[in-house]
C-alpha cells in the first residue's frame, strides 16, 4: 500500500487502522484465546519470548502464559531463561521434585534480583512443579535452565561440589587451577582488567584445561548419573566463557555482546541435544536477545544475539515472539547496583512502533507477523522505525538517546505481543508463603 503525494492521510494512524483490524484482542492474560497463536507455532522446535522490559509485570505473566500452554498441550519441556546456570538450576531441581545439593545457596542474590525473585515468576515456578508433579516419568518433566554466563564463581563452585563427589583426587586439580581466578572473587570485572593491563596473567589456560579434563571422562562420569554429569559439564563451559569474557569486554562492546549471546545459544543447542531428538524449547529473554538482530541496528555494528542464531540454525522452526508496551510503570535501576524504583514509563516516542501500536487503541493485542491476516500490515511495518528497550537500567531523562533503536519490526519478530499500559513487577519480600516447602527457591 503506498499513499498518494499531497495525502492528508497520516500514514503512521493509517498503518494503526490496519493493525486494529487484524488485531487478536486480549481482555485478560488469564482468559485470553491462546490457540491460533498456538497453531502458528506447530512446527516450532524453539519459541522465543520476549520483553521489553526486565520489570514489567504483563510481559511476565503473558509468557508464563503461553509457556503453560506449550507445556501442556505441545509437548515443550525445556524453560530456559537469561539467568545463570546455577540459579536456574536450583529452581530446575525445585520444579522436579529433587533434592538440593547441601552446599547450594539460594538462588538470585545478586543484583538485579528483581528480575526473577518476583511474584511472577514464583507463581509459573509453583505451577512448574505442580506440572511436573502429575507427570509420572521423570525423564518427561519440564526443566528450568539459565543460559546466562554471569555466575563465574557460583558455577566454580558447582564443578568443585560435583568432582568432590565422583572424582576427589580431580577435584583438588580443579581447586589448584581455579585458584588463579581466586582474587577477583567479588568482582570478576577486576581480573578482566588486571589480565588486560598483564597485572596478573589469563587463567585462560586453567580454566580450557578443567573443561576438558571433564570432557575426555565424560563416559565414565556420564555413567554414574548422566543428568549430573551435564549440569557439571555445562558449568565447566560456562567458567571458560565466562572467563574469557570478563576479559574481551574492555576490547568493545560488539566483542562481549556477541560472546555472551553465542554461549546463550550454545547452551540452549546442549539443551535441546540432552534432552533428545523431540526436545522443544521456551526461551524467556529481553528482545534485544530473542528478536533478529540482522533486523536491528545492532546487526549494522556486527552484533549478532539469539533469536538470529536459532533462525539460522532452525530456519522457520524458531519462532520470535516480541512484546511492547506505551507507558505505565517499571521496576529498573538508575544505576548498575543501585535500589530498585517503581519507575514510570514514559508515552512512546511519536517515530516508534510502540507509538503505532497505541494509535491502533487496542488495550492488548497480539499481531502475526509472519503471516498476517492482511499482507500489507506486515509490509507497511517493515520501513525501519525506533524500537524502545528498557533493561534493568532506565533512564527516563535521556530515554532517546539511552533505550531506542532502529528496528524492522517484521523482519526482527514474528509474532509482537502489546499491552498499552503496564505496570512492574512485584519483588518477593524474602520470605516463603505459608505452607510452601523449605526447599522454596526463593526463600532467604
Amino acid at each position: 500500500m503506498s499513499w498518494p503525494a499531497g495525502s492528508t492521510i497520516d500514514p503512521a494512524k493509517a498503518v494503526a487502522r490496519l493493525v486494529r483490524e487484524v488485531a487478536e484482542p486480549v481482555a485478560a492474560i488469564e482468559e485470553a484465546e491462546l490457540g491460533p497463536l498456538l497453531d502458528r507455532m506447530t512446527q516450532a522446535k524453539v519459541v522465543l519470548l520476549g520483553e521489553a522490559s526486565h520489570g514489567t509485570s504483563e510481559f511476565y505473566r503473558m509468557r508464563a502464559r503461553i509457556t503453560r500452554e506449550l507445556i501442556a498441550r505441545r509437548g515443550f519441556t525445556i524453560v530456559a531463561v537469561e539467568a545463570d546456570w546455577p540459579d536456574a538450576s536450583w529452581i530446575d531441581r525445585y520444579v522436579r521434585h529433587a533434592a538440593q545439593p547441601r552446599s547450594s545457596e539460594k538462588p538470585f542474590q545478586r543484583f538485579p534480583t528483581w528480575m526473577w525473585r518476583n511474584q511472577e515468576v514464583a507463581e509459573f515456578v509453583e505451577w512448574l512443579r505442580w506440572h511436573n508433579g502429575t507427570v509420572a516419568d521423570p525423564q518427561a518433566h519440564a526443566g528450568f535452565y539459565g543460559l546466562d554466563l554471569y555466575s563465574l564463581y557460583g558455577s566454580i563452585g558447582a564443578v568443585l561440589d560435583y568432582l568432590d563427589q565422583v572424582d576427589p583426587t580431580a577435584a583438588r586439580v580443579a581447586r589448584e587451577r581455579y585458584a588463579c581466578l581466586a582474587p577477583w572473587a567479588g568482582n570478576p570485572a577486576g581480573y578482566g582488567r588486571a589480565a588486560l593491563t598483564q597485572r596478573h596473567r589469563s587463567c585462560e589456560n586453567e580454566v580450557v584445561a578443567m573443561l576438558v579434563h571433564l570432557l575426555e571422562r565424560r563416559l565414565e562420569y556420564a555413567r554414574r548419573d548422566g543428568a549430573r554429569f551435564f549440569e557439571a559439564a555445562q558449568n565447566a563451559r560456562l567458567i571458560t566463557n565466562a572467563e574469557r569474557y570478563y576479559r574481551v569486554m574492555y576490547h568493545g562492546s560488539v566483542a562481549s555482546w556477541n560472546l555472551r549471546d553465542q554461549h546463550m545459544f550454545d547452551t540452549l543447542q546442549a539443551l535441546l541435544a540432552f534432552r533428545g531428538p523431540e526436545a522443544k524449547a521456551v526461551v524467556w529473554e529481553h528482545n534485544s536477545h530473542i528478536g533478529d538482530a540482522a533486523a536491528t541496528e545492532m546487526g549494522a555494528r556486527g552484533e549478532h544475539n539469539v533469536g538470529h542464531l536459532c533462525r539460522q540454525a532452525h530456519g522457520e522452526a524458531a519462532y520470535l515472539v516480541g512484546f511492547g508496551t506505551d507507558h505505565g510503570t517499571v521496576a529498573a535501576a538508575t544505576n548498575w547496583d543501585e535500589p530498585m524504583q517503581i519507575m514510570t514509563v514514559r508515552p512512546a516516542h511519536p517515530d516508534s512502533y510502540e507509538r503505532l501500536c497505541h494509535q491502533a487503541e487496542v488495550p492488548a493485542f497480539l499481531l502475526s507477523l509472519r503471516e498476517p491476516a492482511r499482507p500489507e500490515v506486515r509490509e507497511e511495518m517493515i520501513p525501519p522505525r525506533l524500537e524502545r528497550a528498557i533493561g534493568v537500567i532506565y533512564r527516563p531523562a535521556t530515554e532517546l538517546q539511552s533505550h531506542y533503536f532502529q528496528a524492522s519490526l517484521p523482519h526482527q519478530f514474528d509474532e509482537y505481543v502489546w499491552f498499552d499500559a503496564t505496570t512492574a513487577v512485584r519483588p518477593l519480600a524474602g520470605t516463603p508463603a505459608g505452607g510452601v516447602p523449605d526447599t522454596y527457591p526463593f526463600g532467604l
